[in-house]
C-alpha cells in the first residue's frame, strides 16, 4: 500500500467516525439514555 492510499483510508475512516457522532447528536433521547447509564455506573 502506498502512503497516499493509507492517508486516504485514514481520512475516510475519520470522516466516517465524525459522521457517526454527528448522527448521534440528531437523536437526543439516545444521548440522555447513554448519560443515565454512565451515571448509574458511579451511583
Amino acid at each position: 500500500m502506498t502512503p497516499r492510499t493509507r492517508s486516504l483510508i485514514a481520512y475516510a475512516l475519520a470522516l466516517a467516525v465524525l459522521a457517526g457522532v454527528f448522527a448521534l447528536y440528531t437523536r437526543p433521547e439516545l444521548l440522555v439514555t447513554l448519560s443515565e447509564q454512565i451515571w448509574a455506573c458511579f451511583n
